[in-house]
């Protein structure tokens, strides 16, 4: 950030803590738990600023769309202001924290120290390479817009390179993905390119058959989707087969090269390498001193608070949080975020509103796991009933659309995926960035 956006920010912080009455409420993060949090607060006697270094909220379920294509950036994005333009107590604040004093209850930006009453700490999670973080240039992961479109060049790119190969080793190693981790985002990820390869540009090339394209999805533990059913899982597995993609379980991907891939005692040349294998907490949860779990998560009370400091609370991927009706381990997915976000808004409302009131416990309403396949192929477990196939495809479809932050979004996207259906087609195949082939 420069001198003037510094100042910038500064000036508009003021402006939110100008009148000084107020208790002040901090989000760190503009993402579906600080988006939700903030608009609990709607109303409430207290002045809220949510801080994000970049201006647009992400639908991240659909990021892969993105990244395969079939959506462009804007249809999946939006503008924090616009997202929070009814909520006229909250005020947005473009930054990023460069520390957090729980003692003084400051949050430091590049602009100064910015006082709380009470702080939110929603900002995310990132990729983990397990300590292989030289990995990353080679198989990047996907977690921003930034991501997405990257991913989608080197996508694009790979059958561009292919097109005018020197030798057919090089076409063929060109013609290979490989994608390192089968969660939900590997799966589709896996799903998405070999529909690409096979259904909507055989036609554009002249000089290779994209059908004859090679997928290929590691996995290290015994199956794919290891959060569903394992019918669930076996049925991803088959239709991904079925599909023509290279399932490999129990396959520990143990180097990354620019060449390829090792796996064990055998090397895969393969010049695309995607990474769906891990996640960690964001860094900001290290600023706090407190106890964190492997991945980084803030270990936290039953209201989402933290031991020792009741005014601050973490929601999301960035919490390592049980349920209280359960006693399992909330998970890091976008209704967890929001879930949190909303009981960590309304309960600073009550405590605003009357400081000795209750504080209660978080409980996560699980709404059921869904993954998508293909074309009419996906998997969904909803309150222990379980979907496949067409049906499963429809209902994720549904839900996705009617989940997305703007009508704008909802109606782009329901254009763009029924013209899909009808044409096969993935209309943003645009190459951002540098476009020489050679440079994958």
């Amino acid at each position: 950030m420069g001198a003037m956006e510094a100042s910038l920010a500064a000036a508009e912080v003021g402006a939110a803590i100008g009148a000084g009455k107020l208790p002040r409420v901090v989000i760190i993060g503009g993402g579906f738990g600080g988006l939700a949090a903030a608009r609990r607060l709607a109303g409430a006697a207290a002045d809220v600023v949510l801080i994000d270094r970049r201006n647009h909220h992400v639908f991240q379920p659909l990021l892969y769309q993105v990244a395969t294509a079939a959506l462009s950036p804007a249809d999946i994005a939006a503008p924090i202001r616009q997202a929070l333009r009814d909520v006229k107590n909250c005020h947005v604040v473009l930054g990023e924290p460069r520390g957090i004093d729980l003692a003084a209850r400051t949050v430091t930006l590049e602009s100064g120290p910015i006082g709380y009453d009470f702080l939110v700490l929603a900002a995310g999670a990132t990729h983990s390479y397990f300590g292989h973080d030289s990995w990353e240039a080679s198989a990047p992961g996907l977690k921003t817009l930034e991501d997405a479109t990257e991913i989608r060049r080197r996508i694009l790119l790979a059958f561009e390179f292919a097109e005018y190969a020197a030798n057919e080793e090089l076409r063929r190693a060109a013609l290979t993905f490989a994608i390192i981790g089968a969660g939900p985002t590997g799966v589709e990820l896996a799903g998405a390119i070999k529909e690409i390869a096979a259904q909507s540009i055989p036609a554009d090339f002249r000089n290779i058959d994209t059908k004859t394209t090679r997928v290929i999805l590691f996995e290290g533990g015994s199956r794919i989707l290891p959060a569903m059913d394992a019918a669930s899982s076996e049925r991803a597995r088959r239709d991904l087969e079925a599909m023509g993609v290279e399932v490999r379980c129990d396959a520990r991907v143990t180097d990354v090269q620019p060449e390829g891939v090792r796996v064990g005692e055998d090397f895969i040349k393969v010049r695309t390498v995607f990474w769906a294998a891990g996640v960690r907490a964001s860094s900001l949860g290290a600023m706090l001193g407190v106890p964190l779990d492997k991945a980084g998560r803030v270990i936290v009370e039953e209201d989402l608070s933290i031991m020792g400091y009741p005014e601050v609370f973490v929601v999301g991927d960035m919490a390592f949080a049980k349920s209280a009706e359960s006693g399992e381990q909330v998970p890091g997915v976008a209704q967890g975020a929001l879930q949190g976000g909303r009981f960590v808004g309304e309960l600073i409302a009550k405590v605003i509103a009357n400081p000795g009131a209750a504080r209660g416990a978080f409980s996560y309403n699980d709404k059921g796991t869904m993954a998508t396949i293909g074309r009419s192929k996906a998997v969904a477990e909803i309150k222990g009933y379980k979907f496949g196939g067409y049906f499963a495809w429809l209902l994720w479809s549904l839900i996705h659309v009617a989940s997305l932050i703007t009508f704008r979004n909802r109606l782009a996207v329901f254009v763009s995926w029924t013209w899909s259906w009808f044409f096969f087609s993935r209309d943003a195949r645009l190459i951002l960035g540098d476009s020489k082939a050679r440079k994958l």
